[in-house]
C-alpha cells in the first residue's frame, strides 16, 4: 500500500488496484474549495487505477458545503456550488467504479455526492442523511435534483428533495441513498472489499462505454445548464 497527502483533510492511498481516499477535517467534513480540489485530483488518479473508494470520518461522511463560504456572499456561494457540481459530475462520470463508505451524517452536498457513487456502504447508528437545503434557506440546484432523482426511489424523491426530509440509515437504504448498511467499524473494510470486487469483475473498456451510455446524456445536459443553474441560486438571509 502506498500513501500520500493532498489537502490536509484528504489522505490518498492505494490498496492493490483501488485508490482509497479518506476525508477527515476533524469536524463535520464540510466541503471547502481545498477539499473539493483534493478529492477531484484523487478521482483523476483513480482513472488510472481500477476503482476508487471515498471514506468519511467516524460519525460524519460530510455535512455538505462550508457554510462560512456559502453565507459570505452570493458570488462566493455560487463559486463553491460550481466546484461542488463539477466534483459530483466527475464522480458521476468516473471511468472506474466509485464506492463510498458513508461513515455517518451525510447532509446536503454530502447526500448529493452519495447519490453519484456506484455503491454506497452506510454506517448503522444515529445518523442523519438527506437534503436539508430547503430547511436552511437554500434551494436544491437543478444538477442536484437530477443526480438525486437518478438514484432515489420515486416514493422518496419528493419527500427528500422538495420537503427536505432527513432520514436515518435504514430509511436512507430504502430511499436509495445507500446500498447496504454495516457496523460503523466495518464500513471502511466493506467499502474497500466492494471496490476490489468491482475492480476484478468489470472489464475497463466495457465499463467506460457503458458508463457513457447510461450517464452521458444527463451529464451533458446538466453541464450545458450549469451556468443558468448557478445564476438562479441564492441563500436566504
Amino acid at each position: 500500500m502506498s500513501e500520500h497527502a493532498t489537502d490536509q483533510a484528504v489522505q490518498v492511498s492505494t490498496e492493490g488496484d483501488v485508490v482509497v481516499v479518506r476525508l477527515d477535517d476533524g469536524k463535520a467534513n464540510a466541503l471547502s474549495h481545498g477539499i473539493i480540489d483534493a478529492v477531484a485530483a484523487a478521482l483523476d488518479d483513480a482513472a488510472l487505477a481500477k476503482a476508487m473508494v471515498l471514506i468519511g470520518r467516524e460519525g460524519k461522511f460530510s455535512a455538505g458545503f462550508d457554510l462560512s463560504v456559502m453565507t459570505s456572499g452570493p458570488q462566493q456561494a455560487r463559486d463553491l456550488l460550481e466546484a461542488g457540481a463539477n466534483l459530483a459530475m466527475k464522480a458521476y462520470l468516473s471511468p472506474v467504479p466509485v464506492v463510498f463508505g458513508v461513515t455517518g451524517h451525510a447532509l446536503a452536498m454530502g447526500a448529493i455526492l452519495a447519490s453519484v457513487a456506484d455503491y454506497r456502504v452506510g454506517a448503522e447508528g444515529p445518523f442523519k442523511l438527506g437534503l436539508n437545503e430547503v430547511g436552511i434557506g437554500m434551494p436544491v440546484p437543478r444538477f442536484a435534483v437530477e443526480l438525486v432523482r437518478d438514484r432515489l426511489a420515486p416514493a422518496w424523491f419528493t419527500r427528500s428533495a422538495q420537503h427536505g426530509e432527513v432520514l436515518d440509515p435504514a430509511q436512507a437504504l430504502a430511499a436509495g441513498y445507500l446500498d447496504e448498511l454495516a457496523a460503523l467499524d466495518d464500513v471502511e473494510g466493506r467499502a474497500i472489499a466492494v471496490a476490489t470486487g468491482l475492480a476484478e469483475r468489470v472489464h475497463p473498456g466495457s465499463f467506460r462505454l457503458t458508463r457513457t451510455n447510461i450517464r452521458g446524456a444527463l451529464a451533458a445536459r446538466l453541464a450545458e445548464e450549469l451556468a443558468e443553474d448557478l445564476a438562479e441560486f441564492s441563500v436566504a438571509g
